[in-house]
């Protein structure tokens, strides 16, 4: 989904796709286990976010609805990805390309999307692509991370594709006091 939530540190549990503050102290989260969190700031330090990227979010936008929330404008904002599924393990079926193709069909996009070789109408996907040329689409110039497989590197991450069992990873951004 698209839901962004203001972060409040109220002790109210807050179910949300997305979580956004400026009060220092406060701390946006985002659990994973394959999808992709994305962790935002402006450039002062003022305003942070915390994303949960599926594909589903991915498509239907919930990076811009994250990125709406900050005061300052999208090119004073930066961008971090967290572990996540690599293009390699992510096989997906035709409705994903699709779903994609109807928001953007940028070279970017089209690219994020490799045939799979069995000669099905499947296909892998990178999550890292597509959130950065949503990112780049919506004007934010700065996008760091990228890159880690959590389902190739059982060393280092959880991955519930790879384990079959249920299990999450936090992502944390927050401004120092």
């Amino acid at each position: 989904g698209c839901t962004v939530v203001e972060a409040r540190n109220d002790g109210t549990p807050q179910i949300a796709d997305a979580c956004w503050t400026a009060t220092p102290g406060v701390v946006c989260a985002v659990l994973t286990a394959d999808c992709l969190p994305v962790l935002l700031t402006d450039r002062a330090g003022t305003e942070v976010a915390a994303v949960h990227c599926g594909w589903r979010g991915l498509a239907a936008g919930v990076l811009e609805a994250a990125v709406r929330r900050f005061s300052a404008p999208c090119d004073e904002l930066l961008a971090w990805l967290g572990p996540a599924i690599g293009p390699l393990a992510f096989e997906v079926g035709a409705e994903v390309r699709a779903a994609f193709l109807a928001r953007s069909d940028e070279l970017a996009v089209r690219a994020a999307f490799v045939p799979a070789h069995d000669g099905t109408s499947r296909y892998h996907a990178d999550l890292y692509a597509l959130a950065r040329a949503e990112l780049a689409r919506l004007g934010v110039p700065q996008v760091h991370g990228g890159g880690r497989c959590t389902y190739g590197e059982p060393e280092s991450f959880f991955s519930y594709r790879r384990d079959g069992v249920c299990g999450r990873m936090a992502s944390l951004i927050w401004i120092a006091h």
